[in-house]
């Protein structure tokens, strides 16, 4: 399928799934029907080109495969009946499937319905990932660490919970909305991760994925003017700034260390630092807020030599006391051993052997490599990146750990 067809696909996925969940609910059907359309345009656009109004057609042919499907099912009266008793008369009529606005977006909707507050919270992540962030019930997997059989049975609970819970399909309010915020917020920041940093496969990254989150926190941000929203966006557009830098001409990973920092998109970077600096003295500093900060102060150093460690170090502190996590102290060790040395650093690394979550994740052992590396230990250095190129699942990242790897022979 051509990359044009492709990128055009996955972003009007979601926005399909949520116009059908709109007008005719049954949310596990409609991604059925949804899906269906999504391979009937795969095999007819990159061949005719696509139509006029590509959302449109999509609509008009999930909606006839949704209704074939509903046809098909014995309970479809007993369900019809159930929503009739639940809905009063005048919510009986969706507007139609194909009408909506800015300010009610129907991805945006659907992604408080994926937090539906029936769900545990590892299901309303994990449906949202795939239903609105487009990623793979795999890649949903490892996002979560578990097996894939795992998270498809995870999915599909999560699903039949949505179809039975018989709630409009409308953004939530008050008290409901500031229960879902903190599920809708690690949702985007997932999706962002994932695409900024692929898990798997050749690419280093998705700019698909990144876009969406980024385009995502926009609207939730316009939406709540909550603080941790703020600082959700700021984070994202202060990390994604540095995307052109971090590839080199061959597509190969080029460490912040060594990346051209004018390459850096200096708009991104002003506006992350705005929304960052707006948030911080609203009140309640949360984790977003802080990793923004924290982004902020790379992107406005002019190099890793003159970049404020002390003060990222006191903010990674500070997250570490609000949001304590073994991703957190690996990133507060590498910080640690530019502030105070790398050995320092390394016998945060060394701790964190002892968590299982993080112990056999690639990215400490490439820490740990490119701190031992610092402290003049080039052998340890070099078996630590093998070590970390074994474990890590994404081809470039393999590439680049086995490159460090060789110089270092």
């Amino acid at each position: 399928m051509a990359d044009g067809v492709e990128d055009l696909l996955r972003a009007l996925a979601p926005q399909v799934l949520g116009a059908l969940v709109r007008r005719y609910g049954h949310f596990d059907t409609a991604e059925d029907a949804t899906q269906e359309a999504l391979l009937a345009a795969a095999r007819g656009w990159p061949g005719t080109g696509p139509p006029d109004d590509p959302k449109a057609w999509l609509i008009t042919v999930a909606s006839r495969r949704l209704t074939d499907l509903l046809r098909a099912e014995q309970a479809r009266r007993r369900r019809e009946d159930a929503v009739a008793r639940q809905l009063p008369p005048d919510r009986w009529l969706a507007p139609p499937a194909d009408h909506g606005s800015d300010d009610a977006d129907d991805t945006l909707i659907l992604l408080f319905l994926c937090c539906h507050p029936s769900l545990p919270p590892a299901g309303q992540i994990a449906l949202t990932l795939r239903a609105v962030g487009g990623l793979s019930t795999a890649e949903v997997a490892r996002a979560f660490l578990v097996p894939e059989a795992t998270m498809t049975r995870r999915i599909t609970r999560a699903k039949q919970r949505i179809r039975d819970s018989g709630l409009p399909f409308a953004l939530p309010v008050g008290a409901d909305r500031a229960t879902r915020l903190d599920a809708v917020l690690h949702v985007l920041y997932l999706i962002f991760n994932e695409g900024y940093a692929s898990t798997a496969g050749e690419r280093l990254h998705r700019t698909d994925l990144r876009a969406e989150a980024i385009r995502l926190a926009r609207l939730l941000h316009r939406l709540t003017d909550d603080p941790e929203a703020a600082g959700l966006l700021a984070l994202m557009l202060l990390t994604d700034a540095r995307t052109p830098a971090r590839t080199g001409p061959d597509g190969s990973l080029v460490p912040m260390a060594e990346q051209d920092r004018r390459r850096w998109r200096g708009e991104q970077i002003a506006e992350g630092t705005r929304l960052v600096d707006a948030a911080l003295p609203r009140g309640a500093v949360g984790p977003y807020q802080l990793q923004a900060a924290i982004a902020a102060l790379h992107d406005e150093a002019p190099s890793v030599e003159a970049t404020d460690w002390p003060q990222i170090v006191a903010l990674y502190e500070m997250l570490l006391a609000v949001a304590d996590n073994p991703v957190v102290r690996l990133n507060h060790a590498v910080a640690v051993a530019m502030a105070r040395g790398p050995r320092a650093g390394l016998r945060l690394l060394d701790a964190l052997g002892a968590d299982r979550r993080v112990a056999e994740d690639p990215r400490r052992y490439a820490a740990r490599a490119h701190l031992l590396e610092l402290a003049g230990d080039a052998e340890a250095a070099r078996q630590a990146y093998l070590a970390a190129a074994r474990r890590s699942m994404n081809l470039a990242q393999q590439r680049y750990l086995h490159a460090r790897a060789a110089r270092l022979g």
